[in-house]
């Protein structure tokens, strides 16, 4: 028993005397408008047909991850330098890149620091990825999201 679309309008006593004579029953589509749009329909087939199709679109659905990578304020140049070459790995496995400085004690008076170290992170990826939060103080940290470039 395939389902029944009616174009012209019934009231809902109508429709459901329907839906009874063919043993079927009325499926509220959406309540939003008014009058309230109804399908004559088998419910089960109609739940059945909505999870399969919730199932395909989650598959088809592009997972990103997030790696982190910790920096300080005091952070050197060659260290910075490895940490941004991971940072580019990542970006190129289409995973997002979350840079979190992370301020101990009397630190937290180099913020400006901290900044201009992500800041310089940001420069050297540009052609990687692009930077979704720029430099953000949470507490005592501060963090930044770079997210890969879509090559089309």
């Amino acid at each position: 028993m395939g389902d029944k679309t009616f174009t012209s309008i019934y009231s809902i006593s109508q429709a459901l005397k329907i839906a009874k004579e063919k043993g079927l029953d009325l499926v509220e589509i959406n309540s939003k408008v008014n009058p309230s749009i109804c399908k004559i329909l088998e419910y089960k087939k109609f739940l059945y047909e909505q999870r399969k199709k919730n199932k395909y679109l989650r598959s088809r659905q592009e997972k990103i991850n997030t790696k982190e990578i910790r920096l300080s304020p005091y952070t050197g140049d060659h260290d910075l330098e490895f940490k941004i070459n991971n940072a580019k790995k990542f970006l190129k496995s289409k995973e997002k890149v979350k840079f979190t400085i992370l301020f101990k004690g009397r630190s937290i008076i180099y913020k400006d620091q901290g900044e201009i170290l992500m800041l310089k992170c940001a420069k050297s990826l540009e052609k990687e990825g692009k930077v979704d939060n720029m430099p953000l103080m949470d507490g005592k940290k501060m963090i930044m999201v770079v997210s890969p470039k879509n090559k089309k």
